[in-house]
């Protein structure tokens, strides 16, 4: 019997003890394709030599110092790296070891922002159903997963939700793209104004929606309406690229391609592709400006933040991307990808809608096309897709809960950025094969 408190306890899951490539190796020496990289995070594979080799010199010369002591020169040009390519005005880099801190670090820093400036009655943080930012407290708080927030509700903090962009499902058959965007800018700003827009700290959203509701990109001017909204009523604008950033979409910052800046920018996953734990929120000028002409002091931290050789592999992770420019193979097998899925799946009665962006690639299931019903949740669909994937050698990341938190199915694929043509194939293959064995089993 193992001594690990693994998140599901009665299962029993195969003993990983390899990487090669895009695979992982299990005691039995069976491969699975990882095309979800876990989480969306192992961007680069498993086994990249690079990568470890930074994390050996690393390791050697200085693995660890801490952020009240020292700096480090790996820190110091991760940040500066990040910085060059972030989107105009965010100029600074506030380390932390994995996503949910880095939310956790926005909200403070959104809060002690407005504190510093003489606006300390906003309090109120807006985000959407239907998303996800973490699991620690403040970021379960503004996360729209009702599911994960039931059993702490208690607990949270008071935060209030507006619609997703979520096309598939809000838009109505009548609607343009445009009127859509503008009608949940309107809801936004509605939202504000029933607050108090003086008592609104920010606005937070994931830049395109990941695990919750499946790789749900924005159409395509929302964002800049809600940057409008959000500028119009001095609120600051907080993107999650938690899942989404750091090339998983095909840009390094996924809201580039929406020529939206955010005040405040979450990333991790990606940014260290695995090697290591670290993430980071990325600051506008005009935020770290007031608390330095403040107090001064960020009233936050972690002991490992910035830690040295966690820096020094995501600081290689980024070397390798933009050297061997994998950005191009995520935009081209991310395009295969979505293409062989809607070729095989697209007038399939019980798949309703695959969508993405790059390597971020999300299908979800439905009883019935026309009226868009889902499968009972009872028969846990997405959980048979990925019993029936593992079998086959393939990873996928499945979800319930898609629609609302309770109904609704769907999978998403994040596969590295090292994917070949033919390793897409397969994938779709594998996958394909799940899916039609999930759905038999589930009697559809």
């Amino acid at each position: 019997m193992t001594t690990v408190f693994h998140r599901a306890p009665r299962a029993t899951l195969p003993v990983a003890v390899a990487g090669d490539g895009i695979e992982i190796i299990d005691s039995t020496a069976k491969r699975y394709i990882d095309a979800c990289g876990g989480a969306a995070v192992s961007c680069l594979g498993h086994s990249n030599p690079r990568v470890i080799d930074a994390i050996k010199r690393q390791a050697q010369q200085l693995p660890y110092a801490h952020t009240s002591f020292f700096t480090t020169e790996v820190a110091e040009e991760l940040a500066d790296r990040l910085v060059e390519a972030a989107p105009a005005g965010l100029e600074h880099v506030y380390f932390v070891s994995g996503g949910s801190e880095a939310v956790e670090a926005a909200l403070k820093l959104a809060r002690q922002y407005f504190v510093e400036k003489g606006e300390p009655q906003r309090r109120h943080f807006i985000a959407r159903r239907q998303s996800y930012h973490g699991n620690t407290l403040g970021a379960l708080a503004i996360g729209g997963n009702a599911w994960r927030r039931e059993p702490f509700l208690p607990i949270l903090i008071d935060a209030y939700h507006v619609s997703p962009c979520y096309a598939y499902r809000e838009q109505r058959a009548d609607e343009t793209e445009e009127a859509f965007a503008q009608r949940l800018a309107d809801e936004l700003e509605q939202t504000i104004l029933e607050l108090g827009a003086e008592n609104v700290a920010a606005f937070v959203a994931e830049t395109v929606v990941g695990a919750t509701a499946g790789a749900v990109p924005p159409v395509r001017t929302y964002l800049k309406k809600i940057r409008a909204v959000c500028d119009k009523y001095g609120v600051l604008l907080i993107l999650d690229e938690i899942m989404s950033g750091m090339g998983r979409t095909g840009y390094l910052f996924a809201c580039d391609e929406d020529g939206v800046a955010p005040d405040l920018l979450t990333i991790a996953k990606g940014l260290g592709a695995g090697y290591q734990p670290i993430g980071a929120t990325l600051v506008s000028d005009r935020i770290y400006q007031t608390i330095v002409g403040g107090s001064g002091f960020f009233q936050h931290g972690h002991t490992y933040i910035g830690h040295a050789t966690a820096c020094a592999a995501a600081l290689e992770v980024q070397r390798v991307i933009a050297e061997e420019k994998l950005l191009d193979n995520v935009l081209a097998r991310g395009e295969q990808l979505r293409g062989l899925l809607r070729e095989r799946y697209g007038d399939h009665p019980c798949v309703g809608d695959v969508r993405g962006r790059g390597l971020f690639v999300g299908v979800e299931f439905v009883r019935d096309r026309d009226s868009k019903a889902p499968f009972d949740p009872a028969l846990k669909l997405n959980a048979v897709i990925k019993r029936e994937a593992m079998q086959r050698g393939l990873m996928v990341y499945p979800m319930g809960g898609t629609i609302d938190g309770r109904q609704g199915d769907h999978v998403l694929l994040a596969p590295p950025f090292i994917c070949t043509a033919q390793q897409i194939d397969t994938i779709v293959e594998r996958l394909a094969g799940a899916i039609d064995a999930a759905l038999a089993t589930v009697g559809a």
